[in-house]
């Protein structure tokens, strides 16, 4: 369960940053920049430390190659489906959607990733402490 909600927490904070809809963060920021910049300032730092948070976690967990490894995976995977038929990506706001997707997946699995690694192979991860 932790796994899904870390994977949601990524959903949400990229679909709260950008989305297709007109309810998003940078939307609502060119509109309000100029009435209501502290707010727009405070939201963007809020989002900031989410992904800082995110990325960073991702980053010392799976490393820059292990995540292009997943994002080539779910590119496989997105490949398949619209070879299949299954997708058409003519709609961009379908596109949008995918990508979000995409990469809330890469951002959960890498937050999750120790746990993930611990179920699998039974042997548990220690950070390491520098002297």
């Amino acid at each position: 369960m932790g796994i899904i909600i870390r994977w949601l927490g990524a959903f949400l904070l990229l679909a709260a940053t950008f989305n297709p809809t007109p309810y998003n963060f940078v939307r609502w920021a060119e509109a309000n920049w100029n009435t209501q910049m502290p707010l727009t300032l405070l939201l963007g730092l809020l989002l900031a430390v989410g992904y800082m948070i995110y990325v960073g976690a991702t980053f010392r967990s799976l490393g820059a190659f292990g995540m292009i490894v997943i994002a080539a995976l779910f590119g496989a995977v997105i490949w398949v489906l619209i070879d299949w038929g299954v997708l058409k990506l003519g709609n961009t706001n379908v596109t949008v959607w995918l990508g979000i997707l995409a990469l809330s997946l890469i951002l959960g699995i890498g937050l999750s990733w120790s746990i993930l690694r611990q179920r699998l192979s039974g042997q548990a991860t220690v950070d390491e402490v520098e002297r």
